[in-house]
């Protein structure tokens, strides 16, 4: 067992991490291996008087390169470093990655780095990995100039002091006579070493405060100066000239314009030798969504996705008609913005981004000249049902429309209709579609007891409900749009066939209104079915005729024949018979292009471990997880007595939604 000393909290991830279980100060000393410093400017004195006490060597671990988007502690460190000899930034005694970097690295290893460097220029990963990237501020040329926090022996480590800085700022003056010398300033509150009113005199000089992602700063800086910020590493990994007036980690190898002599202990080294050192060998990881230790291109991955879907958007958008229960769904899928909730959609600032909900209609004045986001459901949603107020998994954001309304395109249909189909995105959807069916996984994924056909029957075809008043059957039926219409039409289609109905889920839940005539179903079918799961039901069937239900693309994906009688997004593709065709959707699609285009493209998906963005691969894990953990505490009679209560109270609280907070389409702004 290795004891952290210097501790004050625990900290979560650090033993699978490290590979060992780990304790804390005060600690049993029992059964202890070896002592550890947490913190990367942590004094080691108290860790080396107890390890000389016990006769227990020591190392120090500190946060990696690699950090969170998210600034919450809660969820652990991704990555760490282990030393045994003393700490990458202290360049006065060797350290471990000093020797790393100087050892010999295979031609595979150094492979493996230049693949590193290009996942970490093309996910536009930094070591922090919250703020957003410059956009219109940024000159046409310029040289970027780093001030750092003046914080404690920092300096020291680095073999410089204060007067490191105004050597650095005049020697980018001199250097660069005819470019902008871009300043980044330390954000506040904290105090960096320039000062930044006398640098602001030089007519040159450009300041840049608060918080910035470095991806674009060093992208498309000219050269970059620095006197010992992390940032010179990464402006090495995206290629750019770095001068250094102190002595970083990455200085001394011959890769940097050094001001400082370089330990003898530095000799020459490719950039990726200290890349692979760095970010392999000196580094450990730890996937955020799993606990598990995994490695540094993994991670990689993930914070790409993270900087992709937190770039979407600009910096402040505006959402109008959501409840307050809603609004913290909203701040989840939109993170990497700030969102002003506003009353009066009228009010809206020009040209700003307003958010609603569904086909909730923008009206005249200042959302004329607004960006639209509509949000709304995804496909792959959660184990429970989104008018009970369970949180979702996925929503998609939509620019263009919105996926059900087939009287005008939606970015959903643009994709489906022109979205290149590569062969590696083709072959994901497949894998997918197996992950998928593997599961059991469909939108709601409710638990309930499996339904078994007849024996002797031919042909079973499924009728799945809607709640008639949905938005989709509005927007996506052109001809028939009630649920007895629909059963009606079946049974006149097949007069011979079994025909079971399975009611909405919210209907059966007493959370929507029964459709017109709907008591009347067991006359046009053989059957009702209350809660089989619909993935079991589609399993079973031979067939099912949809109006708009999302049952059918979940069928396509099992393989079986749908007819729609309506619009819904998956019609028009080739895969399915459509009795009121969509004229403009002309393509024909494999079943995993249109997978590709609705489960992996269009939306947008939230861990329930970590609350950050995530792939429909981990969704499908986790529906799973939450599913077997809903099936078992709603197995007991207490618990089917309070989820009935529950269910009253949510229908009570539907059906007294004041007018004034209903859309177009007769539903409530945000459930």
């Amino acid at each position: 067992m290795l004891g952290i000393c210097q501790w004050s909290g625990r900290i979560p991830g650090l033993d699978a991490l490290l590979g060992k279980p780990v304790t804390y100060l005060p600690f049993p000393r029992n059964g202890l291996s070896e002592l550890a410093v947490w913190g990367a400017h942590s004094s080691p004195t108290r860790a080396l008087g107890l390890a000389a006490r016990l006769g227990l060597p020591w190392i120090r671990v500190a946060p990696g390169f690699l950090r969170s988007p998210g600034k919450s502690r809660s969820q652990g460190p991704l990555s760490v470093i282990i030393d045994d000899a003393g700490i990458y930034h202290d360049a006065r005694r060797p350290s471990q990655l000093e020797r790393l970097v100087g050892s010999h690295h295979t031609p595979a290893q150094r492979d493996r780095a230049g693949k590193l460097i290009d996942l970490w220029r093309k996910g536009r990963i930094s070591e922090f990995n919250h703020a957003r990237e410059e956009a219109g501020r940024l000159p046409a040329a310029y040289v970027l100039v780093i001030d750092e926090p003046a914080n404690g022996g920092s300096l020291a480590r680095s073999l410089a002091d204060a007067s490191s800085f105004t050597s650095m700022l005049a020697a980018a003056i001199a250097g660069h006579p005819d470019c902008t010398i871009l300043i980044k300033a330390v954000p506040p509150p904290l105090i960096g070493h320039l000062d930044l009113a006398k640098s602001a005199l030089c007519p040159t000089v450009q300041i840049l405060s608060g918080e910035s992602h470095p991806a674009a700063l060093l992208e498309r800086a000219q050269a970059v100066y620095t006197v010992s910020s992390h940032w010179g590493f990464e402006a090495l990994l995206w290629g750019k000239p770095v001068r250094t007036f102190g002595m970083p980690f990455y200085a001394g190898w011959g890769l940097t314009a050094d001001t400082l002599s370089a330990p003898d202990r530095r000799c020459k080294a490719a950039l990726e030798d200290l890349a692979y050192s760095a970010l392999v060998e000196y580094s450990r990881y730890r996937h955020p969504e799993s606990g598990q230790r995994c490695e540094v291109e993994e991670v990689l991955d993930w914070l790409a996705l993270q900087r992709r879907l937190r770039e979407r958007f600009p910096a402040t958008v505006y959402a109008a008609g959501f409840s307050l229960r809603k609004r913290r769904f909203v701040r989840d899928f939109l993170q990497g913005s700030t969102v002003q909730f506003i009353h009066d959609a009228e009010r809206l600032p020009e040209n700003a981004t307003l958010v609603l909900w569904g086909r909730h209609p923008a009206s005249s004045g200042p959302q004329a000249q607004s960006t639209v986001i509509r949000m709304e459901d995804g496909f792959l949603r959660s184990a429970g049902l989104g008018a009970g107020l369970v949180r979702p998994l996925s929503w998609v954001l939509d620019r263009g429309g919105m996926y059900y309304d087939a009287s005008a395109p939606s970015e959903l249909e643009h994709l489906l209709a022109t979205m290149p189909l590569e062969p590696d995105l083709l072959a994901r959807a497949g894998r997918l579609r197996q992950a998928l069916l593997a599961a059991g996984v469909t939108k709601y994924n409710l638990a309930a007891k499996p339904w078994k056909r007849p024996p002797g029957i031919r042909k079973i075809v499924l009728v799945p409900g809607q709640v008639e008043g949905d938005a989709s059957l509005c927007y996506g039926a052109r001809g028939i749009r009630t649920n007895l219409g629909l059963l009606q039409a079946v049974r006149a289609a097949n007069p011979n066939a079994y025909v079971v109905y399975k009611p909405h889920p919210d209907v059966l839940a007493g959370l929507r209104a029964r459709g017109k005539g709907e008591e009347q179903a067991l006359t046009w079918c053989d059957e009702q079915v209350a809660e089989a799961p619909m993935g079991d039901l589609l399993l079973e069937v031979d067939e099912v005729h949809v109006l708009t239900s999302l049952a059918g693309f979940e069928a396509l994906l099992r393989g079986k024949p749908v007819t729609c009688h309506g619009q819904p997004f998956y019609a028009g593709w080739g895969l399915t018979v459509d009795l009121t065709p969509v004229a403009r959707r002309t393509r024909k699609l494999s079943l995993d292009a249109l997978l590709a285009a609705a489960l992996i493209v269009y939306p947008t998906y939230i861990s329930r471990v970590t609350g950050h963005f995530t792939t429909p691969e981990r969704v499908i894990e986790e529906l799973r997880q939450w599913s077997a953990e809903t099936a078992r505490r709603k197995s007991g009679p207490i618990q089917n007595v309070t989820r009935r209560l529950f269910h009253v109270c949510l229908r009570l609280v539907n059906d007294s939604t004041p007018k004034s907070w209903t859309s177009a389409d007769g539903h409530p702004r945000s459930n």
